[in-house]
């Protein structure tokens, strides 16, 4: 057997020191994530955050650095995530877009209230993203190649 981490990727969104999240169903309850999802067959990394943050967040997301790249194997499973996480921005914001199935809805919130409700977010990732990106980690776009 051939092991296989699961890729991922989030939109790390900050806008007047606040971040977007979503709040969302999962296998243990609700909880709280960036807008983050599964790169798909054919999709690169750059497109896939793009998709995911318009699809959970009903915001267009430009990314503009990568803020860092992390391997989690989530316990009581056999999977192992390596996240690609971006920091960008918004560029426009469509209300009338169902969210994704399974988001509740995505929700401005300040460093102090991300680490307040820690125990809810969906890994432990969810906060190292953040602190991440307030600690200035910023990586050019330029180092992910992406081959047609």
């Amino acid at each position: 057997m051939i092991w296989k981490p699961n890729v991922t990727v989030a939109a790390i969104i900050e806008q007047e020191g606040k971040f977007l999240l979503v709040e969302e169903h999962t296998s243990l309850g609700i909880r709280f994530n960036q807008p983050a999802g599964h790169l798909e067959p054919d999709e690169s990394l750059l497109a896939a955050v793009v998709r995911e943050a318009r699809e959970e967040t009903a915001h267009e997301f430009e990314p503009q650095h990568l803020v860092g790249i992390y391997r989690w194997p989530a316990p009581q499973t056999d999977i192992t995530y390596l996240r690609f996480a971006f920091a960008g921005r918004t560029l426009a914001f469509h209300s009338e877009r169902e969210l994704d199935e399974g988001i509740i809805r995505a929700v401005w919130l300040t460093p102090q209230e991300i680490r307040a409700c820690r125990e809810q977010h969906r890994s432990p990732l969810v906060l190292r993203c953040v602190e991440d990106y307030l600690s200035g980690k910023r990586y050019p776009l330029d180092l992910l190649v992406h081959y047609d």
